[in-house]
């Protein structure tokens, strides 16, 4: 039986953790978690935020999820989508998902991420 959700993937291009390090840390917030020697070896970073995990893993061919994406919650999302703009990074609303307050973001890399609060109990 499934108990939960331990992490989401993204890919990212070579060469990018610097960029990806960045934004994860210091736009939305979160902190970077050791990967094991043997997996970092392989590049990328993994980023936690409370029990949410992002985990960037490096691909060669790489081409950024624009559709796909993690659905991550926040707690008075004006004010966090006041943090990605004051920090550079784009937000655009979307009022098309009833019960919540929601906008969408991209990684440095182009990657898709949504950030929602539902708005009621």
């Amino acid at each position: 039986m499934l108990a939960g959700v331990d992490h989401v993937q993204l890919a990212a291009p070579p060469g990018s953790e610097d960029r990806l390090r960045a934004y994860y840390a210091q736009v939305l917030g979160m902190t970077e978690i050791p990967k094991p020697p043997v997996l970092a070896a392989r590049g990328g970073c993994w980023f936690a935020a409370g029990p949410v995990q992002l985990h960037l893993g490096v691909e060669d061919d790489f081409r950024p999820a624009r559709k796909a994406h993690p659905g991550l919650r926040v707690t008075g999302i004006e004010a966090y989508a006041r943090r990605l703009r004051e920090r550079g990074a784009g937000v655009v609303w979307d009022d098309h998902l009833p019960g919540h307050r929601r906008f969408y973001s991209e990684d440095p890399v182009g990657n898709r991420l949504e950030f929602l609060e539902p708005t009621v109990g």
